[in-house]
């Protein structure tokens, strides 16, 4: 079976461009001798990853080799980040639609065409620890630490204990490296695409092996304002000190983590200013303190100490903290718990956070916890809370799935009562109903009854600023895009609005215990919009694909043009039903063949806009054959993003 993932998961690598740096030019002189060679420009560039959320994993660790661009026209490809001796795993399920900053590094001016992000392939160096509450039917039990013997990497390259999977990325548009400019890169790793995660449950028993597939679910999404990238708290020891910055080393706790938890050096040196003039709240942890500042005038004893920040880009590149936590321990800045809400007991004022270890940490809400909403584009916001005490909790303001950074007051006592909570992305999915141009509701079912909930959302205000689209236009008002085509936005405002709920009001019914598909999706809100002044409104969203039960086909792939159709039947359904399949290029339903032969999972992406591809595809599609379908209900058939087929020993209907 397939991770039944309803989240997007991605990776992101964003080059921002930050300070020109090197450069110059001949001059003539009196006597006419000849100018000596322009010195090549360079521009400073900031390597970042990030991703989104999922349910089932509290850790997906993978470790990031190198990074380096691709030339327009040739040439050697351009490094840009080279991990440490010690490389460190990166936990792809903290980065929810955040972003961890690598380092920097400086680059040719020039156009890039593309990318290469190198991860180790060996399955020692992929960490897979399952949630605590994974969804139902999920093929792991919850806080399992996968074994490496269950884990295959697919496309390596090398030799044993050296695997390496180089992925190639095309850029959607060139990348522009210029000495003025601000730009950024993201790539993206999607865990709700059916192949990245594959999970395989042998009919009749035996171990789930799971296939991580690096090739194919990846592609290029732009992005064009820095000043919104929420960046994840970073670690470090503190270097220097100057009246307006620290200059620290990057640090990274280890993965899985120990306890006490101990720091894997990194080689990257970032400086970081203060909020001269919103101020930055600085913690220091040995004493027990809080004060603002807005210089490091008085701070000279950070020197040699570890800190955990929270920073944001301005518009001219550099990094200005809004928050500092400073210790003579790297524990004492790392427990702090991170990760996605597991729980909200609003009756008692007692939320739970999933760490990377799979497991819930327990905390007190009091009248005293600062909640802070993370919007780096507005200074003034991104450093003052949203609330105060306990009545946050009572209107569904905070439910699981949210990704949060929280401090505690003492981390010795018991139980632990939150000093402050940072909402890092405020996420709310689920299926939707009830869409109208005013607003539509969410309705999210958890292995834990009491996590449910049902959210109705209004859409930002058309005239509220909103980013920028992909030309880096500035847009306003609500946007959403599907997620099979993650590049084509539509905005703004009022026509997203009616183009969303056109989108979202069909449905197709398998019957029985299966029942109607409803449209599904996951949208990222925003605080005190004027559209719902004091709550939560929705920004953006992104129409998901429906994730079916196992099915059978029913009858085979038919049809001259496209789309194609064929029936199937889902596990635990009565009716058969319709599923288009496209075969256009650039638009077409994706494809994969998954074998498994004596133990050893292959996924292959099948090109079903040639006839070689569409021939084993209506192969694969004999009557009778299982068959893993993703896609959005229309009104009359399903709209298959996603079909997988099925070869060797086949899968258990899970």
């Amino acid at each position: 079976m397939f991770s039944n993932s309803s989240r997007l998961l991605s990776i992101s690598v964003a080059a921002a461009l930050l300070a020109a740096c090197g450069g110059g030019s001949g001059g003539g002189s009196s006597n006419m001798t000849s100018p000596p060679p322009a010195t090549p420009q360079n521009a400073g560039v900031a390597m970042l990853l990030s991703d989104a959320s999922t349910e089932d994993w509290a850790t997906i660790g993978v470790k990031v080799l190198s990074i380096a661009l691709v030339p327009q026209g040739g040439g050697s490809n351009v490094p840009v980040y080279t991990a440490p001796s010690v490389v460190p795993i990166t936990n792809l399920v903290q980065l929810d639609n955040i972003a961890e900053l690598l380092g920097t590094a400086t680059v040719p001016v020039g156009t890039y065409t593309g990318a290469v992000l190198t991860v180790s392939g060996n399955a020692s160096d992929i960490l897979l620890v399952v949630s605590a509450e994974p969804e139902t039917g999920f093929a792991a039990a919850a806080g399992t630490t996968i074994p490496t013997s269950q884990i295959q990497v697919q496309h390596t390259q090398g030799s044993a204990d050296n695997l390496t999977t180089p992925i190639n990325i095309a850029f959607v548009s060139p990348l522009v490296v210029s000495s003025t400019a601000n730009n950024a890169v993201d790539l993206e790793f999607e865990l709700s695409h059916p192949a990245f995660l594959v999970g395989h449950v042998p009919v009749g028993g035996g171990d789930t092996i799971w296939a991580v597939n690096f090739d194919g679910p990846v592609h290029h999404h732009p992005l064009h304002d820095l000043t919104r990238l929420v960046l994840r708290h970073m670690y470090g020891d503190v270097t220097a000190v100057s009246s307006q910055t620290i200059t620290i080393t990057k640090e990274y706790p280890t993965e899985p983590p120990s306890d006490p938890e101990t720091a894997v050096s990194g080689t990257q040196s970032l400086q970081i200013s203060a909020d001269g003039t919103n101020g930055t709240i600085f913690y220091d942890v040995d004493a027990g303190t809080r004060t603002v500042i807005d210089n490091f005038d008085n701070e000279d004893a950070l020197v040699g100490k570890y800190v955990r920040v929270a920073a944001r880009y301005q518009e001219n590149g550099t990094l200005v903290a809004t928050r500092i936590w400073a210790s003579s321990k790297f524990n004492s800045v790392w427990v702090s718990p991170e990760g996605h809400v597991l729980h909200v007991n609003a009756a008692d004022d007692v939320i739970t956070v999933e760490n990377e270890s799979g497991h819930g940490v327990a905390m007190n809400v009091d009248s005293n916890t600062q909640f802070f909403f993370r919007e780096p584009q507005n200074p003034a916001v991104d450093s003052k809370p949203i609330a105060t005490g306990t009545a946050f909790l009572k209107n569904e303001d905070l439910v699981r799935g949210f990704k949060v950074h929280a401090t505690v007051v003492d981390i010795l006592a018991t139980p632990l009562v939150a000093q402050s909570i940072d909402i890092e992305t405020a996420q709310y999915d689920g299926t939707i109903s009830s869409p109208n141009t005013t607003d539509f509701t969410y309705t999210r079912k958890f292995h834990t009854v009491t996590d449910n909930y049902r959210y109705t959302l209004n859409y930002i205000n058309n005239d509220s600023a909103n980013g920028d689209d992909m030309s880096g236009n500035a847009i306003t008002g609500y946007e959403w895009w599907n997620f099979a085509y993650p590049t084509v936005l539509t905005c703004c405002g009022m026509d997203a609005i009616s183009d969303f709920v056109s989108a979202t009001d069909g449905s197709v019914n398998f019957g029985g215990a299966v029942g109607p598909v409803p449209s599904r999706g996951v949208s990222y809100a925003t605080w005190n919009d004027p559209a719902t002044a004091g709550g939560w409104a929705a920004a953006a969203s992104i129409l998901m694909p429906s994730t079916l039960p196992l099915g059978h086909v029913e009858t085979g792939l038919t049809g001259n043009g496209s789309p194609m159709t064929f029936t199937m039947t889902a596990t635990g359904g009565t009716m058969p039903i319709t599923v288009d399949v496209s075969t256009t290029s650039g638009s077409a339903t994706l494809v994969y063949q998954v074998d498994r032969t004596n133990g050893v999972v292959t996924v292959s992406p099948i090109d079903i806009t040639t006839s070689t591809g569409l021939a084993d595809l209506t192969l694969g599609l004999a009557a009778g054959a299982p068959v893993k379908v993703y896609g959005t209900p229309q009104a009359t058939a399903l709209k298959a993003y996603v079909l997988v087929y099925f070869t060797g020993d086949l899968p258990a209907a899970q």
